[in-house]
């Protein structure tokens, strides 16, 4: 049986724009200013897991533009993969939209910098709300599927299951295993998940679309992962490295010229 985020309560409704709007009073961590311009978008992402492979650079190299520059940790590039489910999704200025805010999604991604603004390049997103791909592909030139995502729970652990045909599919089991902590400037938790903008390309050109939010509140995770052929290479099962965050609050500017 899957299960879906809760409808959201009259509270829910309330409590999300309040939340992700609030994440502008703490900055000292960015790397650069927040922008002047207004944000457009609030998103708040519930039971995300960070699942990170080691990964040669000439096998990701040719799969990102040339404008951006692949960034190595730890002697190493890394991939990710993240599943989480995205609830209080809505328009500044507006109350998320019961029935249409809330949905499932996963996400495959490197970790690229341009002009000294570190971000992330996505491969896929991955998401089980039609509107939310065709909406996201239109204004974020991001490569969006539609996909059957289910999530069931079972006491603290997660089962999270994604599929989209052609060969992509997803499966695996993980829960929360420790304390929750921010990462370290300089440590590869850092570098792995304190990012503020994405890139993004169309027809040639490239775009980046700020983003904000508060350090990371991670965890330790145990996971394990049953099937994934989401990487548009191949990872190594046996090398993982995972961490799980409850919710993160986020906004979103839109895209400007890279």
């Amino acid at each position: 049986m899957s299960w879906s985020p809760d409808p959201l309560s009259p509270w829910d409704l309330l409590e999300a724009p309040v939340r992700q709007a609030s994440t502008l009073e703490e900055t000292d961590q960015r790397p650069w200013p927040v922008p002047s311009r207004p944000w457009v978008m609030g998103q708040t992402w519930d039971d995300l897991l960070f699942i990170h492979y080691r990964v040669p650079a000439e096998q990701l190299r040719p799969l990102v533009p040339d404008g951006l520059e692949l960034q190595e940790h730890s002697g190493s590039i890394w991939l990710g993969v993240t599943p989480f489910v995205i609830t209080g999704l809505r328009a500044r200025g507006l109350l998320p939209l019961p029935g249409a805010s809330s949905f499932r999604e996963l996400n495959v991604r490197t970790y690229v910098t341009r002009d000294a603004k570190p971000g992330i390049w996505f491969f896929s997103l991955d998401a089980s709300s039609r509107l939310a791909v065709e909406a996201a592909r239109r204004l974020y030139r991001l490569p969006y599927f539609r996909a059957d995502i289910s999530v069931r729970r079972r006491g603290d652990e997660l089962l999270y299951e994604c599929s989209r045909g052609e060969g992509k599919a997803f499966s695996a089991e993980y829960r929360p295993d420790g304390a929750v902590f921010n990462a370290e400037p300089g440590s590869l938790e850092y570098f792995l998940t304190e990012r503020y903008c994405l890139y993004a390309q169309h027809e040639g050109d490239l775009f980046r679309a700020d983003i904000h939010h508060r350090p990371w509140p991670l965890q330790p995770a145990q996971a394990r992962i049953d099937l994934n052929t989401m990487p548009p290479v191949k990872v190594s099962p046996g090398e993982t490295l995972v961490h799980y965050s409850a919710r993160q609050d986020v906004v979103i500017w839109p895209l400007v010229a890279a």
